[in-house]
């Protein structure tokens, strides 16, 4: 299992680092929280306190201004309450942003072709000198054809696909597996891009749809039937991140290294995060995260 995870992100830095991207690092230990103020676990910094990162989001932003285009591979950290087999409290997050783009279709095409990039690493390391490949059919993994174009769907249509209430903010876990079944169905497809999330269940930082606000420029992408991805474009000029933050009640003081960045200038840009193993775990089509990672960490597990 780990060394289809090890192929997974040796094809992921293989494939940016040849589409011009920086490698970059982030510190884990922040000031604030990266996505919002709930599941984040506090430490005692020297006397005052701070926070594990959630995710490596608000400096891989401000890095886009440097290098146009980055990536981290790295730890994140989520208190997450829930005891399931799809959470972690702490897990492998594969992550990029890149600038001078048109909105998130741009990130969804990148996406497509890194996960393309990743499945043939997997698929093909073994011709290389490693034995990934070997492991790929001891363990019998039915790995997916990722399509050319990955099929679409409206959040609206969505929730009307899944006779769900058009009130509703989010696709449900049971959402999910049914527009997974209708995407295999339909396209022959093991993924999904549901685009278009309502604004209130996005950060601040995300970008509205031009023509109806209370809708976002995002996605989720979803992979037989689960949530692989969460993302989309970013806000990127100074003026519409501190009316953001004011209009959901938050202090753009508190953000303040972060909108020094965007009022220097920033492009227009747009990322997305691959948990690691949740790719994993769907790629061996298991039941349960927890045989995806190596020590897994949960709410009843810190040790070994």
């Amino acid at each position: 299992m780990w060394k289809i995870a090890a192929a997974a992100m040796a094809g992921f830095r293989k494939h940016l680092d040849g589409a011009g991207f920086t490698e970059v690092t982030t510190p884990k230990i922040v000031d604030q929280s990266s996505e919002s103020g709930a599941n984040v676990f506090t430490v005692d910094y020297f006397g005052s306190p701070a926070y594990l990162a959630q995710s490596p989001q608000l400096y891989k932003q401000m890095l886009v201004g440097v290098f146009e285009r980055v990536y981290e591979i790295g730890p994140v950290f989520r208190t997450e309450p829930h005891d399931t087999a799809r959470h972690l409290a702490e897990y492998i997050s594969l992550d990029v942003e890149f600038g001078f783009i048109d909105d998130h279709r741009d990130v969804l095409a990148l996406l497509r072709d890194t996960l393309a990039a990743v499945i043939d690493h997997i698929d093909h390391i073994d011709h290389i000198g490693d034995t990934a490949g070997d492991d790929v059919g001891a363990l019998s993994i039915d790995l997916p054809v990722v399509p050319e174009q990955m099929p679409v769907l409206h959040f609206t249509d969505a929730l009307e696909l899944v006779g769900a209430h058009p009130g509703e903010p989010d696709l449900s876990p049971e959402h999910e597996r049914t527009l997974g079944k209708w995407a295999k169905a339909e396209f022959d497809s093991d993924f999904l891009a549901v685009e278009g999330y309502p604004s209130a269940k996005r950060p601040f930082h995300t970008h509205p749809q031009p023509d109806d606000p209370r809708w976002t420029n995002s996605f989720d992408l979803l992979f037989r039937g689960l949530e692989l991805v969460t993302r989309g474009q970013r806000l990127h000029n100074h003026s519409d991140y501190v009316s953001a933050l004011e209009n959901r009640g938050e202090d753009p003081a508190n953000y303040s290294s972060y909108l020094e960045a965007m009022a220097h200038g920033m492009p227009p840009h747009c990322g997305f995060a691959i948990g690691l193993e949740r790719l994993v775990s769907r790629l061996l089509e298991a039941d349960n995260i927890r045989y995806a990672t190596l020590f897994p960490r949960d709410i009843h597990r810190v040790q070994p």
